[in-house]
């Protein structure tokens, strides 16, 4: 096979930043996705309705003339969020879901929950009203080792928030271990999961073997090869329970590279390239579309896009090794491998 068409994709889980590099990122993934799940975390964090519609508004004037693209806000959950903001905003389609960072888990996340109880109204009126949760699943406690706090998180937090909260429809967020997989796989039809590009090419060696390279740091942190394998296993699987999003996250080069670098890997550039050469890898083009294309839209009972895109296969496919922004240079995250399919 050597030419594949399929539904416009979408992503699940985006980071666009705000100002000029909104202005430089936005028009990556505006190229290739029909939506995306936008994440609030900017500086100050979007956390009413309000608030998501302006954001909204600085991402459309930020795309190219002629863009489809639709930006699906999301509010950023903290202990003094109101329910009844969240459940107006997502009746009246200003936001499609809420995140939930636990306070010191990943980047801008300072303002996120510590103290699970006091969300639980939030939580509860969300169940009600259908208002999906995106969870970045970590604990923060310094006592546990960072690649495990995925896995605790699902034991400790997870599960009991969700059998505390019946009928709340959660995602989780790029999950990164054997354990993710497991739990999401078997979670029943109101939880869903979304893989991140990276984390099908990348297990922690690419960040520390021979060197550190921080343009490889994200988090959550790449685990062990066992739990690579294992999201792509999910990945191609075409089961509905996992779906793309990909966690593009922009940062400068300079703050990448620093003493105390930042988190993230840039893939809005690349990533369907990327996604076909796994999933040929895998022998698996047969179902990219279910897990780029389709099995997002269900779960966020959305309609599929009614566009399509092709790849074709042939040589080597070079993209820029940075993006230029109005903040400095964003490298776009290399996959240590050639890719073959380009999107016509």
């Amino acid at each position: 096979m050597d030419r594949i068409t399929i539904c416009r994709p979408d992503d699940w889980h985006l980071h666009l930043r705000d100002g000029a590099m909104l202005e430089a990122v936005a028009p990556e993934s505006a190229r290739h996705f029909g939506r995306a799940i936008i994440m609030p975390n900017l500086v100050p964090p979007v956390v009413t309705g309000m608030q998501a519609v302006a954001y909204r508004d600085r991402i459309l004037a930020a795309l190219p003339d002629g863009s489809r693209f639709e930006p699906l806000m999301t509010l950023y959950l903290t202990e003094d969020t109101d329910p009844a903001d969240v459940t107006r905003a997502h009746a009246d389609g200003s936001i499609a879901a809420v995140k939930l960072y636990p306070a010191g888990a990943t980047t801008n996340s300072a303002s996120g929950v510590r103290d699970f109880d006091r969300v639980r109204p939030v939580l509860e009126a969300m169940a009600e009203a259908g208002v999906p949760l995106c969870v970045h699943g970590e604990v923060v406690d310094a006592d546990i080792d960072i690649f495990d706090r995925e896995a605790v998180f699902i034991d400790r937090v997870l599960d009991p928030l969700r059998r505390a909260t019946p009928g709340l429809r959660v995602v989780m967020e790029h999950i990164t271990t054997r354990q993710g997989v497991d739990y999401a796989r078997d979670g029943g039809p109101d939880l869903g999961a979304t893989i991140t590009t990276h984390h099908l090419v990348i297990n922690r060696n690419a960040i520390l073997a021979g060197g550190i390279k921080p343009h490889y740091y994200c988090l959550p942190v790449a685990k062990r090869e066992e739990h690579r394998l294992a999201l792509r296993a999910a990945a191609t699987s075409g089961a509905a329970s996992f779906f793309l999003g990909t966690d593009s996250a922009p940062h400068t080069d300079p703050l990448k590279e620093q003493a105390c670098g930042c988190a993230g890997c840039f893939t809005a550039t690349n990533t369907l390239s990327i996604l076909a050469e796994v999933f040929e890898q895998e022998a698996a083009l047969d179902r990219l579309e279910a897990f780029a294309s389709r099995n997002g839209p269900a779960f966020y009972r959305l309609p599929v896009n009614d566009d399509t895109v092709t790849l074709e296969k042939g040589a080597p496919v070079a993209y820029p090794a940075k993006i230029e922004t109005g903040e400095g240079p964003v490298t776009v995250f290399d996959p240590m491998m050639p890719l073959h399919w380009r999107v016509g």
